[in-house]
């Protein structure tokens, strides 16, 4: 029987263990052009004995940013500092990929500078609001994108993708989860478009399978994973058809050869059986636990067959160590959310280890 502490093949790299640590905004990028600091080595290589660290969401571009303090790669300053991060993880034997997170109309012009405006597949605010540097404010009409945007928009991602390889990073992770702009091009209530870039859900998914296909060209499709979240409606999104939306995202994507496709589970278990079915790859897993986090329970999901690996969120940030509680049956630090977003070191590299 497979458990969540056996080595995995990832796409030709071996995982010391199936125990992922799941991307994390923490928004601390307090470095030159919103690079990673010297903390954020130290934050990762603390939990470098996962079997793979996802990062926070790192965007691809200067109007890709939708939150404070929130790192990108798409300059020389940021891969120059993305790459003492990779040194120092590949140091205590860590594998890591850079989450790209462009996050489309979830956004404010405050962040964004010379006269810039988030961007969407239609013209729609997110009714909700986003946090900013003034406080938390009402999420603006974004720009629609043309059709020639949509393409600069992918050749971002691929630029952001070769970026993160010359830092020192093992691979990417796509972020099409979440209610940001690859997921806003899957759901109903964003994507109104009636070109060849929406209407059907043929047209939905083409951008993210764009994406995919540009990014896989230009590294390698073995060092490219892919995250969705069906049916999650943070971020103001709609989706109808789940079955059939997701069924046909994965055999578009299916014969990439993608490393790994990560779901963020919703609470539809059958859903997630039905996907992990279709997907022949590596499936990894964020189970749906709300409201408490992922736990130790959820190591079963490999035993089980639902999962190859499982990614953990809160804990991860709370405990460096966790490979290794969760091995000895914890005991586990409690995460403490007044400290998950900014600040200093506090509540960010000063949970203890065992021993």
């Amino acid at each position: 029987m497979t458990t969540s502490f056996d080595p995995l093949d990832l796409a030709g790299v071996t995982l010391d263990n199936r125990v992922v640590m799941a991307p994390m905004t923490r928004s601390r990028a307090y470095g030159a052009g919103h690079s990673p600091t010297e903390a954020t080595a130290v934050y990762y290589s603390q939990r470098a004995s996962a079997g793979l660290i996802v990062t926070e969401g790192i965007q691809p571009s200067v109007v890709g940013q939708g939150y404070p303090d929130t790192p990108g790669l798409h300059s020389s300053e940021q891969v120059a500092a993305w790459r003492r991060v990779t040194d120092a993880v590949h140091e205590a034997g860590g594998v890591m990929f850079a989450q790209l997170m462009h996050t489309g109309r979830i956004g404010h012009p405050s962040l964004l500078p010379d006269g810039l405006v988030p961007v969407a597949p239609s013209a729609v605010a997110a009714q909700t609001q986003i946090f900013t540097q003034e406080g938390a404010q009402d999420c603006v009409i974004p720009k629609e994108l043309t059709p020639a945007e949509i393409e600069r928009t992918i050749a971002d991602f691929v630029a952001a993708a070769r970026n993160a390889v010359a830092a020192g990073f093992d691979g990417v992770e796509i972020h099409g989860a979440n209610g940001y702009l690859i997921h806003q091009f899957l759901s109903d209530n964003v994507n109104l478009r009636t070109d060849d870039w929406g209407g059907t859900s043929k047209g939905r998914i083409r951008f993210g399978v764009e994406v995919a296909t540009a990014v896989a060209d230009a590294i390698g499709s073995h060092r490219v994973g892919f995250r969705i979240s069906p049916g999650n409606p943070y971020n103001d999104i709609a989706e109808s058809d789940l079955p059939g939306l997701y069924g046909e995202l994965l055999t578009a994507l299916s014969p990439l050869g993608l490393a790994y496709l990560h779901l963020m589970e919703s609470p539809d278990r059958a859903l997630t059986l039905r996907l992990r079915k279709q997907w022949q790859g590596t499936f990894v897993l964020n189970p749906f636990t709300r409201p408490n986090p992922t736990g130790p329970e959820s190591l079963d999901l490999v035993e089980d067959g639902t999962a190859d690996a499982v990614a953990f969120g809160a804990l991860f940030l709370a405990n460096p160590d966790l490979p290794l509680r969760l091995r000895q049956g914890g005991p586990f630090n409690s995460p403490d959310p007044a400290t998950f977003y900014g600040g200093d070191e506090h509540g960010y590299t000063d949970y203890p280890t065992l021993g």
